[in-house]
């Protein structure tokens, strides 16, 4: 009987695993392309039942003015007072005016083989494109800018200086200077230093781009200059 019931059950069997081969062998045969493909369209589903990712709600609040602003919370007096703190010198100057200004006043530059020298903004018309300052090979200088804060705060406030020679592009730097509120004293801001370049190739006269902005991609200053790098003595 147990002889017959193992009969009984082998033509089972065989087809079970025949069956279970085919499928097997059909997956292998499936191109990944297509495996790759419905894999996309599974995540594209998945992102519209969520609403198409986690900012897809997200609505950014209005631009309110520095004066706005400060009336907002006057009735709040912990946020009133650090408001005082760090506005009340200018608030009798907000006038409403919904953009930041940034005034800048004067370039300058530090450098460990020549004196601080420093230069009015804007830049004399006969004098742009001029050559402001004349370095050394291998000298370390850094850039030094005043500026003030008009009307609103000023937030993500970036740099950018290109430097070209005869014509080529042979640096660029970026860098952040942070978010800035209106105050009655300039502020002054230090660049990166950077390392002039040696060698007869690397002397010679440099134009350059200086450009300022914010995270909201004003533009609030683009200069166009020029410097100079002589031999060491």
């Amino acid at each position: 009987m147990e002889s017959g019931k193992r009969a009984e059950a082998g033509p089972s069997s065989g087809v079970s695993e025949e069956k279970q081969g085919r499928e097997q062998r059909e997956m292998s045969e499936k191109p990944l392309a297509d495996e790759v493909c419905d894999d996309h369209e599974e995540e594209e589903d998945d992102d519209k039942e969520d609403g198409g990712g986690a900012l897809a709600g997200f609505v950014p609040g209005p631009l309110l003015s520095l004066k706005e602003q400060i009336e907002k919370d006057k009735d709040d007096d912990s946020l009133r007072r650090w408001k005082e703190k760090l506005l009340g010198c200018v608030e009798g100057d907000l006038n409403g005016q919904m953009e930041p200004e940034v005034k800048f006043h004067s370039i300058g530059i530090i450098s460990n083989d020549l004196e601080e020298v420093s230069h009015p903004l804007p830049l004399d018309s006969n004098r742009e494109g001029l050559v402001l300052f004349t370095l050394k090979e291998e000298s370390q200088y850094q850039l030094k800018l005043t500026f003030s804060v008009l009307h609103n705060i000023v937030s993500g406030l970036t740099y950018s200086n290109t430097v070209w020679k005869a014509g080529l592009k042979v640096d660029q730097n970026k860098g952040m200077l942070g978010t800035f509120a209106p105050q009655r004293e300039p502020y002054e801001q230090i660049l990166d230093e950077e390392t002039t370049p040696s060698g007869v190739l690397a002397r010679g006269i440099y134009s350059a781009n200086l450009k300022f902005e914010d995270d909201d991609r004003r533009c609030h200053m683009e200069l166009k200059y020029a410097f100079e790098i002589k031999k060491s003595s």
